[in-house]
Formats: C-alpha cells, sequence, structure tokens
C-alpha cells in the first residue's frame, strides 16, 4: 500500500493547483475546476514530514498507488481530471 506523507501531500496539492487555506489543526488544500470545488483535504500542520495522510487519495478520487503517482510526477494534473470525468465527477 502506498503511503502518502506530508511532504506528498503538499506536492499533490500543489500540482492540482490548490488553494490553501488555514484551518485550526490543519491547511485545507481545495482544488477547483471550473469555478467549482470538486476536491478538498487536510494536511496536518505538524513538523513530520513522514505524518501519515492516508485520507488524501480518497478525498482526490483516487487509489493510494495512483495519489501516489499524482504526487511524485508520473500522473498529470490533465490526468486526473480524466480521472474524475470518467467517474463523473465534473464535465
Amino acid at each position: 500500500m502506498a503511503i502518502i506523507t506530508k511532504r506528498l501531500a503538499l506536492a499533490i496539492a500543489k500540482k492540482l493547483d490548490a488553494d490553501m487555506k488555514e484551518g485550526r489543526r490543519h491547511v485545507i488544500a481545495v482544488v477547483s475546476h471550473e469555478g467549482k470545488q470538486v476536491a478538498s483535504f487536510g494536511i496536518r500542520r505538524g513538523s513530520r514530514p513522514d505524518a501519515s495522510h492516508d485520507h488524501v487519495p480518497q478525498q482526490v478520487y483516487l487509489r493510494p498507488r495512483d495519489a501516489k503517482l499524482l504526487g511524485l510526477c508520473p500522473m498529470s494534473l490533465d490526468d486526473w481530471l480524466e480521472v474524475l470525468r470518467a467517474k463523473g465527477l465534473i464535465s
């Protein structure tokens, strides 16, 4: 199983051009497409870069392995949008 770390969660947020909003315990990455919010996920503020963020794949509609590929670059923003289209989440 692919482990999503804080570093990888931040990379995913950057790749998806997420708007980062300050929450009480987390930074919330809000992903929009054509002016509509399509995904959001929290990134813990703790200093441990290896802290688990295993909630991220589900919240960006991917399997853990695919979420890791998204953060590590083999999957592009356009590839992710195609996954959302295939799942009927965006038009």
